[in-house]
């Protein structure tokens, strides 16, 4: 699979103003790269496949979308869901690409990386190695791919069939479909959730997208239910967007009031993550008994 973006098809034509011969460049968003030949017709790639110049100067100027190259030319990733109703987008940028949806994007992008968001993110819960983690919205995979790789097992639910779409052509994206680490379920996270067995995470990790796009996924039942799957002392983390926005702001307050209402005891903000902590405590009368020593 070859994907490329408008930064690597400009660092073919700078190569070919330059009258080189060859050129080094990625062919799957910046993972890896490789020596490319380069004629008068275009450039050749490893799997016997080509791209014209006049192909390449299209990518190139194109900022918003990153292309699959296949045999009948450079495909825009990008879909519409008729699950959603939403345009999901593969949008480029300078190290992992991140989704848009309906222009929103899913990861934080200014001054930052989709990769040190994601990282973020799963820092702000702890020690993951051992732990059953749930994640709530797959999108690329980045969480779930993060968490297995600090050793957690995962289960990620995504209720849109045309994210995975669009995550199978990322290459960013491949430890969600290869780690056995990971199992990935369709479904509305509102539903999948009253099916699994109570105290049986440590971890939920809710990222959901923006309020205005899915303020669903911000209420009072639903943390109910992360609440009675989470095993005691279990940690969740909840995505709610720059702590310094007037957005923002007005929406972990009311995350933190609804997490409260839900039964969480411990909940604080992680500016840091842009999201908040909520840890589930045991209940009083379990907490009491580990308090009162044994008269035996």
């Amino acid at each position: 699979m070859i994907v490329l973006s408008w930064l690597q098809a400009q660092d073919l034509l700078a190569a070919r103003a330059g009258s080189k011969a060859s050129a080094v460049v990625s062919l799957d968003l910046n993972l890896s790269t490789r020596k490319l030949a380069l004629d008068e017709q275009g450039v050749a790639f490893p799997d016997g496949q080509s791209l014209s110049w006049e192909a390449l100067e299209e990518i190139a100027e194109d900022k918003k979308h990153c292309f699959l190259i296949e045999s009948s030319g450079p495909r825009r990733i990008q879909a519409f869901s008729e699950a959603t109703r939403l345009v999901r987008t593969l949008y480029p940028t300078r190290e992992a690409p991140t989704m848009l949806v309906s222009g929103f994007p899913m990861h934080r992008i200014r001054g930052t990386t989709p990769m040190e968001d994601t990282r973020k993110k799963v820092d702000a819960v702890g020690r993951l190695a051992g732990c059953r983690v749930l994640d709530t919205a797959t999108g690329l995979g980045y969480t779930a791919i993060e968490a297995a790789r600090r050793g957690a097992r995962v289960l990620s639910i995504e209720l849109d069939p045309t994210a995975l779409e669009i995550a199978k052509c990322n290459p960013w994206s491949a430890e969600l479909f290869e780690s056995d680490r990971i199992e990935t379920v369709l479904g509305d996270v509102r539903d999948v959730v009253t099916r699994l067995e109570g105290r049986a995470f440590q971890v939920v990790l809710h990222d959901p997208p923006s309020v205005q796009l899915a303020g669903e996924l911000y209420s009072r039942e639903l943390y109910a239910q992360f609440h009675r799957v989470l095993t005691d002392r279990g940690r969740l983390f909840h995505y709610t967007g720059d702590p310094n926005s007037a957005l923002g702001d007005r929406t972990t307050r009311g995350v933190m009031r609804r997490l409260h209402e839900a039964g969480f005891d411990q909940v604080r903000r992680a500016p840091e993550a842009f999201g908040v902590i909520a840890e589930k405590r045991p209940p009083r009368h379990v907490r009491r008994a580990r308090r009162t020593p044994s008269t035996r």
